[in-house]
């Protein structure tokens, strides 16, 4: 009995601590790094050279079953493919800071194919980064393009699959409160 009862008080003990991740578990993250590897694959793959001198524009990635709306995740990895374009040279403009393009608070900087020759008349862009993301039971399934704002083509593209592990399912949650 004595034993049962110590037991049960480690295994109490036990679960009183929350197992909260650490600066180095943050750091070997692979979210980052696989939005990282899709800029690096659209710059190689490009059919057109990407001017250094030049800017782009990225929109927020939406998620494909709704293109007039996106999610914590969608505008995470817009903001680290942006952030990557800018680390390897290539300018990026930040359109929050933009009054001539519409700008939905909760939703980020939504761009359609059609809109894409404005906006880079706008912003003086070379071309505009696109995304969208499909949610299945335990991938996110993500698809970049660079689209030239020239010819309205895709000079570039290149798909990638996220695991649907606890933090991304926070940034697919539609509160904008963060983790519970």
């Amino acid at each position: 009995m004595k034993r049962v009862l110590i037991f049960l008080l480690l295994l109490l003990h036990g679960c009183a601590f929350h197992d909260f991740p650490s600066y180095e578990d943050a750091a070997h993250s692979k979210f980052i790094e696989a939005n990282y590897a899709a800029v690096d694959r659209l710059v190689e793959s490009s059919s057109e050279p990407l001017d250094t001198g030049t800017p782009m524009v990225v929109a927020t990635l939406v998620c494909v079953d709704d293109l007039n709306a996106s999610s914590r995740l969608g505008r995470s990895i817009s903001e680290q493919l942006g952030a990557r374009l800018v680390s390897i040279g290539i300018p990026v403009t930040e359109l929050k800071l933009r009054g001539t393009i519409f700008v939905k608070e909760s939703e980020g900087e939504l761009l359609l194919s059609r809109e894409v020759r404005s906006i880079a008349r706008n912003h003086e862009a070379q071309a505009v980064l696109v995304g969208t993301y499909s949610v299945a039971r335990n991938f996110v399934y993500v698809n970049v393009k660079i689209v030239s704002v020239h010819s309205n083509v895709i000079i570039a593209a290149h798909d990638y699959v996220l695991p649907i592990n606890s933090e991304i399912k926070v940034l697919l949650s539609t509160s904008t409160r963060g983790a519970e």
